[in-house]
């Protein structure tokens, strides 16, 4: 009888331990994620970026997007698409160029970017440039995350 309740003790007290751990775990996880808004310009295409604070204060981004045209084939035509991250104290941020292919299984237009950044993220825009390494967004953003 003894042994059976010094059993029950070691799994409540282990029960317990677990759920801490799976607690204190998931809340040092500082996960957010952003959905792309339908666009105007290239309606088809959609997408949506995993952002996670890491140990070092820096924000890892994961940007997904299917459907995304070719710049070449937007009017006005473009040479590429830049990533930018919005900030609440750093204006917007070029993190990025952004490239579009299909693969040998698929027909179908997939894009990825996977970055770290200081900056703190608010929100997220696409542009169609002609140039990687601008500064500020042009006047065709493709694709905005609502936030």
């Amino acid at each position: 009888m003894k042994q059976s309740k010094e059993s029950e003790l070691t799994k409540d007290f282990t029960k317990i331990l677990v759920f801490f751990f799976a607690f204190f775990a998931l809340q040092s996880c500082d996960s957010q994620k952003y959905n792309f808004a339908i666009s105007q310009v290239v309606p088809a295409a959609e997408g949506s970026v995993q952002v996670e604070q890491d140990d070092n204060n820096n924000y890892e981004i994961d940007l997904e997007i299917t459907r995304l045209a070719e710049p070449t084939r937007l009017t006005p035509a473009k040479k590429l698409y830049v990533v930018w991250v919005q900030t609440e104290k750093n204006g917007d941020r070029n993190i990025g160029q952004l490239k579009t292919s299909s693969s040998i299984f698929s027909s179908t237009l997939k894009s990825s970017l996977s970055t770290v950044t200081s900056f703190k993220p608010t929100g997220f825009l696409i542009s169609a440039e002609d140039d990687a390494n601008v500064q500020l967004p042009g006047k065709q953003v493709v694709l905005s995350t609502s936030h």
